[in-house]
């Protein structure tokens, strides 16, 4: 059985004490049912691996003694930031989850002229921390060591205009550019619609905004498929795949 491997944002060093944070706490005991004894991997989005022991379990608490720290690196060469209008139902959480497992390093919900997901107040933060959990779930499941950044919820109109040290892209099916036709970047980010598409004024926004018109082959991909597939193909041109 794999060792398990738990996330806890809290400074970790080697041979301290410390009681887990309470979700962490209550999966180790509640979920996993781990006593006295058992080992774990923690990790913090540091980079580092911190082989710990656990000292002693409750259902309310967990202390672990950390034994070892080492530097794993399982992130691609290649910043990818994905910006994505949010979607209906669960979509939009499996886009988070299946982008997280492929390396993206940010994803931004975006709102649209054809977004159907309105979010305010007390709703809009319970989503947000819901869509982090997500990324660190898949990571914790990934191995990867670095949590991608969830953004705060931004208009198409204010994110493409956020400076990007990298190469923009907009997905639309009538494009004629494929992602091979473009020089290796350092950093990539996608703009990406919702269900139906993004109108022809956000479109010749981003074009405008200095984003450039990319097709991923002549079908047309559902939202949650559409991410996948541009991270897929940049990681295999220019990523670690």
């Amino acid at each position: 059985m794999r060792q398990p491997r738990i996330y806890d944002d809290q400074p970790l060093i080697l041979g301290q004490t410390l009681s887990l944070a309470p979700q962490a706490a209550s999966h180790v005991a509640r979920v996993l049912r781990l006593t006295q004894g058992a080992t774990v991997t923690l990790f913090n989005s540091d980079g580092h691996e911190y082989e710990s022991v656990i000292v002693s379990a409750t259902k309310k608490s967990v202390e672990v003694l950390v034994t070892a720290a080492n530097r794993v690196d399982r992130e691609s060469p290649l910043t990818s930031h994905i910006g994505l209008v949010i979607s209906k139902g669960d979509r939009f959480e499996y886009a988070l989850q299946k982008a997280t497992e492929l390396g993206v390093s940010h994803i931004t919900p975006l709102t649209s002229s054809r977004c159907e997901v309105h979010l305010k107040g007390d709703r809009l933060q319970k989503k947000l921390d819901q869509w982090q959990a997500i990324c660190v779930s898949a990571c914790e499941q990934s191995q990867r060591n670095v949590v991608p950044t969830v953004a705060p919820v931004s208009a198409i109109a204010d994110w493409i205009g956020t400076p990007f040290d990298g190469l923009s892209l907009v997905l639309h099916h009538r494009a004629a550019q494929p992602l091979s036709g473009f020089e290796r970047p350092e950093a990539v980010r996608f703009l990406i619609g919702p269900e139906g598409g993004l109108n022809e004024a956000e479109i010749e926004a981003a074009l405008t905004a200095g984003f450039n018109a990319c097709l991923f082959g002549p079908r047309v991909l559902r939202t949650e498929t559409a991410p996948l597939v541009a991270l897929s193909v940049a990681q295999a041109l220019w990523g670690d795949f």
